[in-house]
């Protein structure tokens, strides 16, 4: 009885440390650097957002995660600005599976400046969307330290968001062009603020396009992406960096968010700073969608589809 009582509590440790493997310093550190006066608001093109793509291909290069590319930058043009998606590797470990890719993407840009307050006018983008990429980050870390996806993943951060999905579109097209076989995308936008307690943790942009929300319920084992109707009415599903991969691949391709108009006042402005992110809630975030993203990269069969195939 002692024994079966002792590998009880060895199981039930084993599992209350999975559920919280990501920390909340290592959140905190990534997200005020990237939401810092110094990467003056990560405008496309711009001597911040080069920092941001450095600090990005050092995490990937420290936690030794591939370039998917001949390097890390998947670089495009738009008139006379240079912009560079930032794109990391982690080859599945099953000989089948291995040969089909789940994208975890975030947009790392924002919009430079905004209208001055209190003489600051560096729009910073913590929760718009340093708050994913930090996530995308967490995930690439700890897929990296784990090693047990059995399909491969890219983590993709984009540039030139803010001018139109430009960055996204560019890396969906030539994954395209390259025969990428794609099973599903999710993008992370705008998790840096929680919702109200009696609402989903999170949301799920083009809801009724894919049963991707109940599956990915199934596997966090809790209803923890729900349906938000303001989505719907914005028609959010074509505004983030999901849309460009659902367009090129036509596979599920949704973007997920804790932001829901009610709870955060400072989007495009320079109050959307790292003071104002809930790194609580991002850390269980973050960590309550590892089930749910494992589930999704080692089921044997494509269990997420879209509705209308």
């Amino acid at each position: 009885m002692k024994k079966i009582l002792s590998i009880s509590l060895v199981l039930l440790t084993c599992s209350c440390l999975a559920q919280n493997i990501i920390e909340e310093t290592s959140i905190k550190i990534s997200l005020e650097y990237l939401a810092s006066d110094e990467l003056e608001g990560r405008s496309t093109g711009s001597q911040g957002i080069e920092k941001a793509a450095v600090f990005i291909e050092n995490v990937f290069r420290k936690n030794h995660i591939k370039p998917f590319f001949e390097t890390y930058r998947d670089t495009f043009k738009i008139k006379d600005i240079t912009g560079y998606n930032v794109v990391g590797y982690i080859e599945g470990n099953d000989p089948e599976l291995k040969n089909e890719f789940v994208i975890l993407g975030a947009h790392y840009d924002h919009i430079g400046t905004a209208k001055e307050v209190n003489g600051d006018s560096i729009a910073n983008g913590a929760n718009d969307d340093a708050s994913g990429t930090v996530a995308v980050l967490e995930w690439a870390k700890y897929f990296s330290e784990s090693k047990n996806n059995k399909r491969s993943i890219l983590f993709t951060l984009y540039a030139a968001e803010e001018m139109g999905l430009k960055g996204s579109g560019h890396l969906a097209e030539r994954l395209k062009t390259e025969n990428l076989n794609v099973y599903a995308m999710i993008n992370f936008e705008m998790i840096g603020v929680p919702r109200a307690e009696h609402e989903t943790m999170a949301y799920l942009t083009g809801y009724k396009e894919s049963n991707m929300a109940e599956k990915l319920n199934e596997y966090a084992g809790f209803e923890m992406i729900g349906f938000l109707p303001k989505a719907k009415e914005f028609n959010l599903f074509k505004r983030s960096d999901n849309y460009p991969f659902y367009e090129a691949f036509k596979i599920p391709a949704q973007a997920i968010s804790t932001f829901d108009f009610t709870n955060f006042d400072y989007y495009h402005h320079v109050d959307d700073e790292a003071d104002k992110m809930d790194f609580k809630h991002m850390t269980t975030f973050i960590n309550k969608m590892i089930p749910a993203l494992e589930g999704m990269i080692n089921a044997s069969t494509k269990d997420i589809k879209l509705n209308h195939e």
